[in-house]
């Protein structure tokens, strides 16, 4: 089936609704970083809001970053999304193990722990637009339905989640998002609650078959719910060896001199997909002659 985020409308436009499909971009981002299960857990998660909030950026060239800096044994996370529902994204500890919190519940919360969630927006503005929050509960939905509240004024629901198998390996992944305008009515919200108090987990209704349509079905069916739009979803990191290349051009030719001199070659890291750029001697030599 692959990867997809759907948008949809509800309430003749009061309302308006995200829901995801992830699981093979989880599963991509788990092989690339090797993480344990509840990394798999909080990346995927994180993974799946950022697609569905890349697809409310309006221009092709604007960029939604989500990290998250915390106390707990995982230390941290961070992803970024542009408005095709591309993302990519790591956690600082992946190997990070603890007890779960309930058979067959992983502790996601408790190995992020205290801390903060940043959500920063590159949308062609001089500064980028950047909220910061304290996290409620380091279970990610209930943080950025807290983040949507207080830092846009959106009353939200969000819900995330992951399944991971016996062998490690993403069986399910996805979410959903669901929004108020202004002009909701109570008997819209009342109704809603109602839903959302008795909806499934999200990775149990994906394992049983249920598309992100389905999900909103469930949710918003009776609500003139009109699709609007969907986007295939997917693990993508941008870096090239070219942009390597740049990046050490901007250091400044005396960093690049006392490399060359130092370490004859250079091995540059991207943290967001793992791959490594190695530069030789050579190499770096003709990067100081574009430098100077």
């Amino acid at each position: 089936m692959g990867d997809y985020v759907i948008r949809a409308t509800a309430g003749n436009g009061a309302i308006r609704a995200f829901a995801a499909t992830t699981g093979e971009l989880v599963q991509h981002a788990r092989q690339v970083h090797h993480t344990s299960p509840v990394a798999s857990a909080a990346l995927g998660r994180m993974l799946t809001a950022a697609a569905m909030m890349g697809t409310m950026l309006k221009g092709d060239k604007d960029l939604l970053t989500l990290q998250i800096r915390s106390l707990g044994p995982l230390k941290g996370i961070v992803v970024s999304a542009d408005s095709q529902a591309r993302v990519k994204g790591y956690v600082f500890n992946p190997t990070v193990d603890i007890p779960v919190k309930y058979p067959g519940k992983l502790d996601v919360g408790g190995a992020i722990g205290e801390g903060y969630m940043s959500v920063i927006k590159d949308i062609g503005m001089r500064e980028p637009y950047a909220g910061r929050i304290k996290l409620v509960s380091g279970e990610i939905a209930e943080d950025l339905t807290y983040y949507f509240a207080q830092s846009e004024q959106t009353p939200s629901a969000v819900g995330l989640g992951v399944l991971v198998d016996t062998d490690t390996s993403i069986r399910r992944a996805g979410g959903f998002i669901i929004q108020l305008m202004p002009d909701t009515t109570e008997e819209m919200i009342s109704k809603l609650e109602e839903r959302l108090n008795r909806i499934p987990y999200v990775t149990d209704l994906l394992d049983m078959g249920k598309t992100p349509e389905d999900v909103l079905e469930m949710i918003l069916g009776d609500m003139q719910l009109k699709i609007v739009d969907r986007v295939e979803a997917s693990f993508y990191c941008n870096c090239t060896k070219e942009r390597v290349e740049k990046a050490l051009i901007s250091i400044g030719k005396e960093e690049l001199e006392k490399i060359i001199t130092q370490d004859h070659e250079a091995t540059l890291h991207c943290h967001f997909c793992n791959k490594e750029y190695h530069l030789t001697e050579e190499e770096l030599k003709t990067l100081l002659e574009e430098a100077k």
